[in-house]
């Protein structure tokens, strides 16, 4: 899949032993009683691109939000339910650390070794994440020799491990989740068939009024849904 603007994908990425640092998102509802996943769709998006990385023999380092802790250490937003479905999932280990960064992080990091899996905990722990703090980011860069996003949900926030850590890794792609997303919305953006309906869900408006606007002059009509959809109606 040729990707614009000289985006690379996994696939074209030299990751054979070496250290691949994985944004995905699996910010994945829990159940409030028994803190378990209710829905595991986001997991299992990531599983081709993990599969191919062990299959290709690289260390595995996976970053990802869970909840608004607000840039501190909230248990109950912990990813050890998530690290335990992708190992069920995926069929390999997946060493948690107990920290987004720190020296608990850099021993599970560098512990590991070709087609193994290390998850950081919260990255959201840290208020570094959400403020792209630089020293954060060079902190995650430290951790891997490629990088990868597969997060296509938070791509769209200049957080240090979507946005800040990028420019400190030479080594860079998109995983499979993100490659399909910029496939489509690329040809969406440019020829399509019409009529051409856009539509929009999701509960905040503020994220997606960029979106609408961009869509405006393209679209013959736009759906709202979502409770995003009593935003407008109050409007």
């Amino acid at each position: 899949m040729a990707l614009p603007h000289g985006i690379k994908t996994v696939e074209e990425l030299a990751v054979e032993g070496k250290r691949v640092f994985v944004r995905v998102d699996y910010n994945v509802p829990l159940d409030k009683a028994t803190k378990k996943i209710s829905d595991d769709a986001r997991i299992r998006a990531t599983l081709p691109t993990i599969k191919h990385l062990i299959d290709r023999g690289a260390r595995i380092v996976l970053g990802s939000h869970l909840g608004r802790p607000d840039g501190k250490v909230k248990p109950e937003l912990t990813l050890e339910p998530v690290a335990a479905k992708l190992a069920e999932l995926v069929g390999v280990d997946v060493a948690l650390a107990d920290e987004p960064v720190g020296d608990g992080a850099r021993k599970v990091v560098s512990d590991l070794r070709d087609g193994q899996i290390a998850m950081l905990e919260n990255l959201r722990w840290n208020p570094g994440e959400e403020a792209n703090d630089d020293a954060f980011a060079r902190t995650l860069a430290s951790y891997c020799d490629v990088y990868v996003n597969d997060a296509f949900g938070t791509a769209h926030r200049a957080h240090a491990s979507t946005a800040g850590m990028v420019k400190h890794v030479a080594e860079k792609g998109a995983g499979f989740v993100m490659a399909k997303e910029i496939d489509f919305l690329s040809r969406l953006l440019h020829n399509v068939d019409r009529p051409y309906v856009a539509v929009l869900g999701g509960a905040k408006v503020s994220d997606k009024i960029e979106v609408l606007d961009a869509l405006l002059e393209k679209v013959d009509s736009i759906v709202i849904g979502g409770a995003m959809a009593n935003t407008f109606l109050v409007a």
